[in-house]
């Protein structure tokens, strides 16, 4: 009985002394000092980085001094899967749970991100590289993966067209899916009921309607004319002639936009509206709602051509005579301009 009285609180005091230990070891892990000398600092995680090269990344840029005490750290807090992609500034994190705290809790900074009307894919995939630090052929191909597009349930074989422009503000950890995931959905809300209504009225698929507004944004400099042009390319498409619009020749040119030669419009393919009657295979570019509203509601006219003015405005005509009349104005309007560029 004396030694049973004895045993007892020996064992109580080595588990105690244990207990103590670990949670000595444990505050001493979290709350390890790391070198960071700076007051603020710009850390960037890759999107599907492991704890290790999250790491050796904070080491890199001098967040940490040891990443072994960071990593059991991370782990013993469990969030071993818990960091989330983005750039943060972490302000006075001199210890590992400051640090992860701050990596966790913060909010990733915010990249705006102005898509423009009537950009091609390929112009909109060199943008997001640029701001968002994406592969282009990584843009390109996610925007013709078959898979992807039934996804988003986006009525074509790639998604030019209907990645709609606008502002957008994304993390800058956001992933290629997720951001055009994003312009995507934003371009499905122009599509309300009136809308699917008017398409049904014209006779029109989705992919018609945007097609068309592609190539109304092409066209039109000014707002008040897109219903006008849309006029002309629905009053060709009734005659069975053919549309002649020089966006879609901009779109199958390697070296574009240019001014375009005789032989470009020769160029043999499904996108040449000089060649082939209705509408190309699909859009050339990325319509704003402007461009396709003017597809749906075209102004009431029996106008069949129309030329530049030079000034951004156009001559409509309803004759090819009047018509030829106009280009020989404006032919006039360049030459004069040529020769004062000369001088």
């Amino acid at each position: 009985m004396r030694i049973k009285l004895t045993v007892r609180p020996f064992i109580i005091y080595v588990s105690g002394a244990v207990i103590s230990s670990i949670v000595a070891l444990v505050v001493l892990i979290l709350y390890w000092p790391q070198n960071n000398s700076s007051g603020m600092v710009k850390v960037t995680i890759k999107q599907g980085e492991t704890l290790s090269a999250i790491s050796q990344h904070l080491a890199n840029v001098g967040v940490i001094s040891n990443q072994r005490t960071f990593q059991w750290a991370v782990k013993v807090k469990g969030l071993e899967t818990n960091i989330p992609a983005g750039t943060f500034r972490l302000k006075d994190a001199n210890n590992n749970s400051t640090i992860i705290w701050q990596l966790v809790n913060s909010a990733p900074e915010l990249k705006k991100v102005t898509i423009l009307e009537g950009w091609s894919l390929h112009q909109l995939a060199e943008y997001l590289t640029t701001e968002m630090g994406f592969g282009i052929n990584e843009i390109i191909g996610l925007s013709q993966d078959n898979a992807f597009i039934n996804l988003l349930e986006v009525p074509s074989n790639n998604l030019e067209g209907y990645l709609y422009p606008d502002t957008y503000y994304f993390f800058e950890g956001d992933t290629p899916r997720s951001v055009l995931t994003r312009l995507v959905k934003e371009y499905k809300k122009f599509w309300t009921d009136e809308i699917y209504s008017q398409a049904q009225e014209m006779q029109m698929s989705e992919q018609d309607v945007v097609t068309l507004a592609s190539i109304i944004e092409g066209e039109a400099v000014y707002d008040d004319e897109r219903s006008v042009i849309s006029a002309v390319y629905h009053n060709r498409l009734k005659k069975g002639m053919k549309l002649q619009a020089d966006p879609t020749i901009q779109y199958i040119i390697d070296d574009g936009p240019r001014r375009l030669l005789n032989k470009d419009l020769e160029i043999d393919s499904p996108y040449n509206t000089y060649l082939y009657n209705g509408l190309p295979p699909g859009p050339i570019n990325s319509p704003g709602s402007k461009s396709l509203y003017a597809a749906l509601y075209p102004a009431d006219n029996r106008y069949l051509y129309f030329v530049a003015k030079g000034d951004g405005y156009h001559t409509f005509s309803n004759t090819e005579r009047e018509h030829k009349r106009a280009k020989r104005a404006f032919q006039k309007i360049r030459r004069q301009v040529r020769k004062e560029q000369s001088n």
